[in-house]
Order: structure tokens, then sequence, then C-alpha cells
């Protein structure tokens, strides 16, 4: 009983200051190994790499939320990113136009995902595996796996850019996504009802929540996001590449639960996910300046994400003792 309740104690310790502690030993531990971590340069460099995972981690915390899971993330975000670069490069289009039809068109895959997991019965995972592939093949087919080059110095900017000088931009945009998602969850009723049907799916349908069309909407606000990460990624890398993302969703997965939102659904915070956010892009520049092996990167990423994942399931099953 004794260990139970130091186990308790532990947990609630944990979600208080747990994450908040992990990323400020990070910086400690980057700091001391590497005498470039801690610089103006570097810095804005992860803000950068942040700034995609954030975006993409917003929809990421409504479908986890709702209990559900989407890893078609790093595929949206290629195909986002080359629709882009093929509005700007052979349509001309403008850059206002060419963000709203791409991200119109993203949420096709989103509602896709929504309806094999509502109507069609498909479990999340496997649902969004297949979306995954799929979209990966109409990227590669329609850009006959090539790269789209030759975009214009304005859309660059969305990517390269500096607002104030010092703030690059996908930041600006990645703290505008983080406040409508949080002022979404926690000031609307769009929000409570997420809450609830990750809470108890029957209860919610039987109070009269459209659960079916609540499950839709977050796999949409999902593609979105990814969508709106894709294309800031096409900017900043100056093309649109077909063959990126390959890691994207895990990380946007392992930002997540990182930042307390439980696979079970019904339980997290948004504002703790950006925290998550930002241990998994300081984790991935550290690594890289410390001259770790990608391979190795891959492992260390896979025993974070156990990590939180054992956390939240932990959490879960002491909740219910």
């Amino acid at each position: 009983m004794e260990e139970k309740k130091s186990l308790k104690m532990l947990l609630s310790m944990y979600e208080k200051y747990g994450i908040f502690a992990i990323l400020i030993l990070e910086l400690i531990i980057f700091t001391i190994a590497n005498d470039k971590f801690l610089t103006v340069t570097n810095l804005f460099l992860v803000g950068r790499q942040v700034s995609f995972y954030g975006i993409a981690a917003v929809g990421m915390t409504m479908v986890l939320l709702v209990g559900e899971i989407d890893i078609s993330g790093g595929s949206i975000l290629a195909f986002s990113g080359c629709l882009a670069a093929t509005f700007i490069v052979r349509f001309n289009l403008p850059i206002w136009l060419t963000f709203l039809l791409t991200m119109l068109i993203s949420t096709m895959f989103g509602f896709a995902s929504g309806f094999l997991t509502t109507k069609l019965k498909i479990p999340s995972l496997i649902g969004t595996l297949a979306m995954q592939t799929i979209i990966k093949g109409i990227t590669f087919l329609y850009t006959n796996a090539r790269t789209i080059s030759g975009l214009s110095n304005e859309y660059k900017f969305l990517g390269q850019g500096f607002v104030f000088t010092i703030i690059p931009f996908p930041i600006i945009v990645m703290l505008i996504v983080f406040i409508i998602g949080f002022i979404t969850l926690n000031k609307t009723y769009i929000g409570r009802r997420i809450y609830s049907v990750g809470g108890n799916k029957e209860a919610s349908r039987l109070s009269g929540i459209k659960t079916d069309k609540t499950v839709i909407g977050v796999f949409v606000v999902s593609a979105v996001t990814a969508s709106i990460a894709g294309m800031l990624m096409s900017a900043r890398l100056g093309a649109g590449q077909p063959a990126i993302g390959s890691d994207f969703a895990m990380d946007v997965l392992t930002a997540t639960v990182l930042g307390g939102v439980t696979l079970q659904g019904g339980k997290g915070a948004v504002l703790n996910v950006l925290i998550g956010s930002f241990i998994i892009g300081i984790l991935s520049n550290g690594l890289v300046l410390c001259g770790v092996l990608e391979y190795l990167q891959w492992i260390i990423k896979g025993f974070v994400f156990l990590f939180a994942v054992a956390i939240s399931n932990l959490d879960s099953i002491m909740s219910k003792n």
C-alpha cells in the first residue's frame, strides 16, 4: 500500500515538473558536451526544427485526446511541400492561395483516415499506416520522384526568414497554432467534446455528442497541421522533396506523449506538448552536434518514446487502482 502511495506521488511530481526537469537536463548535458550548442546561431536552428514538430503536434494532440493515433503525418508533410512547390513554380499562384489550396486538399487525407476509423471500424493505427503508404505513393507518382525546385524568395522566407531580424518565422507560425489549439481545447465546446469522447466514447455518444464527427474532425485538424509543417519545411529547404518525412510522425508522436498526452485518450494539455516538442528538437540537434551516428540516434529516440509511453501507461494503471 505504501509503495502504491509513493509511486502515485512520484507520478504526480513527474506530471507537474518532470517534463521541465528533462528539458533542463538536456540543456545542461549538451551545453557541457559541445560548446557550439548554446550559441545564438544554433538556438535559432533548434527553434526552426522545433517549429515543424510543434505545429504538427497540436493536431496529433487532438487525435490522441480522442483515443486514436495518426502516423500519416510524415507523408502529408512531403505531399504538402511538393504540392505547394508545384503551385508556386508551375502555376505561379500567390502564397496565400497556395497555402489555402494545399491545406484544403490535405483535409481529404484527414477525412479519409477519420472515415476509415469511424465508419469502417478499422483501427486508426492500421488505417493511418495505409494512408501513409497511399499518400507517399501519390507524392512520388505525381512528382516522378523528383525534387521541385525554383521557389520564389518570398516563399522561401516562410521557412528561412526572420521576424524583427531575430525570430525565425516558423516559430511565429508555431506559436499561433499552439494558441489556437489551446483556445480550442480549453475555451470552446469543441474542446470539451474532444476530451469527453476520449474519456468515454460510449457515454459521450449517449449524452448526444456526435462522436464520429468529432473523431473525423480531429483527423482533419491533424492533416492540416502536418500540411502547414510541410509547406514551411519546403520553404526551409528551398524545394519540394518527396523523400522527406520518414521519421517525422515518430518525432511528433514522441513530443506529444512526452508532453503528457496519454495514448488512452481524454488526458493531456497542449501547452505541455510545446515543451515536449522542444525536448525532441533539442535532442535531435544535440546528438548531431555531438557527432552521434544517425543509426544510434534512431535507437536513442526509440528508447525516449518507449519511456514516454511507459510513464503514460503507468499513470493510467495507477489511476484505475
